[in-house]
């Protein structure tokens, strides 16, 4: 259902792009402002995984220098049948994850030293699990889409209200809008872009928790890991994030306020409500219900994740 529903908000986003093409009348600046959000979005996407990870000071670890996190990621990427990602840490006392990368083969999963302190194996698992899920499903690449139509949206708007401003009443007449409808067009079409590009995002976060849990096999470990991520955005600011929000969205959690309240003006779905379809989906497959917590341990204290079993380090990532 999630991917009919991202199908159907890029369709509604290219109407958009379309409706506003054809009231201004102007198909040739359609296509340049087409063009230059396609090339931008492009060059973005090629090169996004160096890019977000030198944003935030992230340091590529191995198996020598981060054992037990580097073998999680190994064994959860062959659960999904994905190619082994660069792993990477950053920095951060707020604990947080995301992956980025143009396609599966070129992927990177990054985590703050936050998340490793926080939580457990299998919390930690779940985490990763959901971000290989946005890899398996090339979100990276979905919303690199809906950036290039929003952006080409955005320039058509910005040439309107140009032409309001240095072309008088002439291109006004010519569009068929009036100046009210010009006036609106610029203001509403933006917006109407990004609540739509919000709506994907969400769209997405919502299929990768799912496959994210099918990945790992225990929706409740992502379940868990949200409830602690969420209550630690809320007290433990994330300063790169605020000096960089158009990053924010990648993140399993907004980073910027902790909230991701499921409305028309969030980037991430409320975490009530991932949690009630982790768990929803933890009955289907005949799992309990309600909240695990704290790591499925043995008695020599081994934890099992991805059919293999752990000892516990002396350290959260080594």
């Amino acid at each position: 259902m999630n991917y009919a529903r991202t199908a159907l908000l890029l369709a509604a986003m290219t109407a958009i792009f379309v409706a506003l093409g054809a009231a201004i009348g102007g198909h040739a600046g359609l296509v340049i402002a087409f063009f230059f959000a396609l090339v931008m979005n492009a060059f973005s996407l090629w090169k996004s995984d160096s890019i977000v990870l030198r944003m935030f000071n992230a340091q590529e670890v191995s198996e020598a220098t981060a054992p037990e996190f580097y073998r999680i990621v190994r064994d959860l990427a062959r659960n999904a049948d994905l190619p082994m990602p660069r792993v990477y840490i950053m920095n951060n006392p707020q604990p947080n994850a995301f992956a980025t990368g143009r396609s599966p083969s070129h992927a990177a999963v990054c985590a703050s030293t936050g998340l490793l302190e926080t939580l457990d194996r299998n919390e930690l698992a779940g985490v990763i699990a959901h971000e290989l899920a946005h890899v398996k499903n090339r979100d990276t690449l979905t919303m690199t889409v809906a950036a290039t139509i929003g952006g080409a949206v955005s320039m058509v708007a910005q040439y309107m209200q140009f032409g309001m401003l240095f072309g008088g009443g002439r291109d006004n007449d010519r569009s068929g809008l009036g100046t009210i409808g010009t006036l609106a067009a610029i203001i509403l079409a933006p917006m109407a872009a990004g609540l739509v590009q919000m709506a994907i995002s969400r769209s997405r976060e919502y299929q990768a928790d799912r496959l994210g849990a099918m990945i790992c096999g225990k929706p409740l470990w992502l379940a868990s890991a949200l409830r602690k991520i969420d209550g630690a955005a809320r007290r433990i600011p994330n300063e790169q994030a605020e000096a960089i929000p158009a990053a924010a969205h990648m993140f399993i959690i907004n980073p910027l306020n902790g909230h991701g309240v499921d409305n028309l003006f969030s980037t991430h779905p409320n975490v009530e409500n991932r949690i009630a379809a982790l768990e929803a989906l933890s009955r289907e497959m005949g799992g309990a219900s309600g909240i695990e917590t704290g790591s499925r341990t043995s008695s020599s204290g081994e934890v099992w994740i991805g059919g293999q079993n752990y000892t516990k380090p002396p350290n959260p990532w080594g």
